[in-house]
């Protein structure tokens, strides 16, 4: 008996067209997207069998998955990756089973964000169970697959296509409420592949995060542009570390004073104290009980030009909010924690109490809210 042909794995070449549907797909050749394409016409002579059983593999994979949202920014270092944890440990505060895809191949962050570093993926004959959080939350990342997490992962476009596909198709999430992608930044492989394996999946758009400068903006823009290109709605745009801000009680707030920069913090904090709460005892163990919900704020990164909200103005999109540059959510982060858990076990009680007090906690709540109101006007999520 002649042995059969192992078939190729085909994938989208790196000069195709913005939202091109691979060589792998009938379709291939003979759309209005590949028109102008230099693989048109190749595209379009490749035999298919009419149906892609990855592409079947990965709709039954998640078709008992009610929403699916990516995290999308076009510059990094804006914190997606963080806006991206914090929401998951939101969704999943509030009840909701919750899925976290992390497809930053070369840049996987989960596992710290997760506090969730050491820990192995599990495979089956059924597929790859991811790491579960909490009973209601689970993670899958790049980063649980390293031998070592400082290892470098240096890859092509079509190795790391492949493992995106291969998460998709074999990660067990079962029936979840939400499944978080979250994303690298700019419009890369990564980026076409997810476009390319969950077109036909049912996703309901795109949650794009910039900070307020326009070196960041400059480059949101161009992400907006890629959702409208490739059809992936977008639910809204998130300004983060929207100015530096801190309890004026915080043990990281100082004031000096002189070329010297003399330390002057307590005598402010008597002077705050005399004026606004004479009842107080005026002693370092209670200065942090000064009016906890007073804050300090800075505009470390100016909008110069209008910032998000002025960008979603100009654009037709949803502005969701801004959350402020706050040392709690990386604390928080650091730790693999949530800032949702008004009770976090540790010894760290200053910078507990900060969390509980934070502005950022406030902000990430309300673009919450924002995100799920939206989804529940489109009739697909449901009330919580």
């Amino acid at each position: 008996m002649p042995h059969k042909k192992q078939e190729e794995v085909l994938t989208v070449p790196g000069e195709a067209n913005i939202g091109c549907p691979g060589p792998d797909n009938p379709a291939a050749g003979r759309t209005e997207v590949c028109s102008g394409c230099p693989n048109q016409t190749t595209c379009a002579s490749l035999p298919h069998s009419g149906v892609d059983a990855d592409m079947t593999a990965i709709r039954r994979r998640l078709e008992k998955i009610k929403h699916k949202i990516l995290i999308l920014s076009g510059k990094g270092g804006v914190g997606k990756s963080t806006f991206a944890a914090q929401l998951a440990f939101g969704l999943s505060a509030r009840g909701m089973d919750v899925g976290l895809l992390d497809v930053d191949i070369c840049g996987p962050s989960a596992p710290v964000l997760f506090g969730k570093e050491g820990h192995e993926v599990h495979r089956s004959n059924s597929g790859w169970s991811p790491v579960y959080v909490s009973d209601n939350l689970a993670v899958m990342s790049v980063g649980f697959l390293l031998n070592n997490s400082d290892d470098a992962v240096i890859w092509r476009g079509p190795r790391k296509s492949g493992l995106i596909k291969q998460f998709l198709k074999d990660t067990e999430w079962g029936p979840i409420d939400f499944l978080i992608v979250d994303t690298p930044p700019g419009t890369s492989d990564e980026h076409l592949s997810m476009v390319q394996y969950m077109k036909d999946t049912g996703v309901d758009g795109a949650l794009i995060i910039t900070t307020p400068q326009e070196v960041a903006m400059a480059d949101v823009r161009k992400e907006l542009n890629f959702c409208s290109k490739v059809g992936i709605p977008v639910l809204g745009v998130v300004e983060n570390m929207s100015g530096l801000s801190l309890p004026f009680g915080s043990d990281l707030v100082s004031f000096s004073s002189g070329a010297d920069g003399s330390d002057v913090t307590g005598v402010v904090r008597d002077v705050f104290a005399a004026h606004f709460m004479p009842a107080a005892p005026r002693n370092d163990a209670n200065r942090k009980y000064l009016c906890p919900r007073l804050s300090i704020h800075v505009d470390v990164f100016p909008a110069t030009r209008g910032g998000a909200a002025f960008m979603c103005e100009q654009a037709g999109a949803n502005f969701l909010g801004r959350i402020p540059l706050d040392p709690s959510i990386a604390w928080a982060s650091e730790q693999g924690r949530s800032l949702f858990h008004t009770q976090l076990e540790t010894s760290a009680t200053d910078a507990n109490d900060e969390v509980n007090f934070s502005p950022t906690t406030t902000a990430v709540n309300m673009i919450l809210n924002r995100t799920i109101e939206l989804l529940e006007t489109q009739n697909r999520c449901p009330q919580v």
